[in-house]
């Protein structure tokens, strides 16, 4: 016994051992190509405050960022776990990898798994041959004429949202803003990715509203498996780790089976996403576009979307939309609430608009109210809904000091942390729409401000 004992205490230590070997032989990864670094801890590197559930994974970049701008001006590396990752630290080298070498930073290195989760096959997610074929019969979609065509689809819900507003409010001190625009957000994607009536604002318990909720809750063992699969890629697939619930998949697989099965049969057309999903579907292309518009692959005709390729589209155009949106809402009224003078000139703007359009809400008017955009442009820079930006490698990049990062290597632009950065926008915590006139915009690299993203992949 005492000998089984001791040959498993030797085992162990002997993993133990090359575990940590392992860790201090991927430590030396910066220093071999002679960039400025944070020196790691054994396990966590420099990223150990994600283990407290207290502290937001943007606060830990935005203290790293602090750290590391002392050390480099372009870029400068620390370690996530065991796995080196390059932290763009000026808005030319993020202008750099989002636009100038965009080909060697095409993937976001982030799991996805097709086979076990079809779900997980959307343009976000997707990488390389097939992120960029997605794209190509994509990219129509979101075509500034479209968005406009679906601007009554969301003047509709807003409307509703009105009308249950004033008499929600009615008789209450208090209201908890954030689920309502929730619920309101989750109707208007509803409508517009899905074309059904989620009903969210009537019945909070609606069906949508609560898969919406399921999405972005990360109870222990979910979070666990998404970390896992996150450090091991390849493994994660070959366990068939998804991050999707079954009964999740099948409700948003039996939504998109029966809005198309409806509108095929009763020949119902809306103008809306999911519309120009059915028509890409059907044919490859969507009506009005020229011919050339549908080939962009080597100058292949566009295959027709598939049911799952639909399915996923939908999916991750509800999945982003709804909580991001109702996030940047929520701050922009907090923000609104806190500086009434802000919040009058706002309303100014909107009345004037308002005043020379029949004073009716079009998407010309909101075009026009250019205060309420600044508005929300600096309730994103101080708040944006994406913290930090994520790259990797597709092919060895030479970095400006000359060395060479292979494939595969992560890199992360701290958008949040650049966007409060004072030598990029003064007093960065002040809440100060006047940022984004055109005088001031002038004035700073057009690439110090991303709150989504920049380039050919937002």
């Amino acid at each position: 016994m005492n000998v089984l004992l001791l040959l498993l205490a030797s085992l162990l230590f002997a993993l133990l051992k090359w575990i940590y070997s392992h860790f201090q032989s991927r430590y030396q990864f910066w220093k071999d190509r002679n960039v400025p670094y944070l020196e790691p801890r054994f396990p966590v590197g420099n990223v150990g405050d994600t283990l407290k559930p207290t502290i937001h994974f943007a606060h830990i970049m935005d203290n790293l960022y602090k750290q590391l701008t002392k050390l480099g001006d372009d870029y400068a590396g620390i370690y996530f776990f065991r796995d080196p990752v390059l932290v763009v630290l000026s808005p030319e080298f993020a202008k750099t990898v989002l636009v100038k070498d965009f080909n060697y930073f095409v993937d976001r290195g982030v799991y996805s798994n097709e086979r076990d989760d079809p779900l997980s096959a959307n343009l976000f997610f997707m990488e390389g041959h097939q992120w960029r074929k997605l794209r190509a019969k994509l990219t129509p979609t979101f075509t500034s004429g479209r968005l406009k065509a679906m601007f009554h689809t969301i003047l509709a819900v807003g409307e509703q949202f009105d009308r249950f507003l004033g008499g929600y409010v009615d008789g209450r001190d208090e209201v908890e803003v954030k689920d309502l625009l929730a619920r309101f957000t989750t109707d208007v994607i509803g409508s517009c990715a899905f074309g059904i009536d989620c009903n969210s604002l009537e019945n909070p318990k609606s069906e949508f509203r609560e898969m919406g909720k399921r999405m972005i809750n990360f109870p222990k063992l979910k979070a666990l498996k998404v970390f896992f699969a996150m450090m091991f890629r390849d493994t994660a697939r070959k366990l068939g780790i998804r991050f999707n619930d079954e009964d999740v998949s099948e409700f948003f697989f039996s939504v998109v089976r029966d809005t198309i099965k409806y509108r095929e049969e009763n020949d119902v057309q809306r103008k809306d996403f999911m519309q120009l999903l059915i028509e890409l579907k059907n044919k490859g292309y969507m009506d009005g576009e020229v011919d050339g518009a549908a080939e962009e692959m080597s100058g292949q005709r566009l295959e027709k979307l598939t049911f799952e390729e639909i399915a996923a589209q939908a999916f991750v155009f509800f999945f982003a939309g709804f909580e991001t949106s109702a996030t940047t809402m929520t701050f922009a009224l907090h923000l609104l609430a806190t500086h009434p003078d802000i919040q009058e000139k706002g309303r100014s703007c909107v009345q004037e608009v308002l005043s020379s359009h029949d004073n009716k809400f079009s998407y010309e008017a909101i075009m026009e109210m250019t205060y309420l955009d600044w508005i929300i442009n600096e309730t994103l820079r101080i708040y944006p809904p994406v913290a930090t930006l994520h790259r990797m490698t597709t092919k060895p990049y030479k970095l400006p000091n000359g060395s060479i990062i292979p494939k595969g290597t992560g890199l992360c632009i701290p958008n949040l942390a650049i966007q409060r950065d004072p030598q990029h926008f003064p007093d960065p915590l002040k809440f100060r729409p006047e940022r984004f006139s055109e005088e001031e915009k002038s004035t700073r690299h057009p690439f110090s401000y991303l709150p989504f993203g920049e380039g050919p992949r937002i």
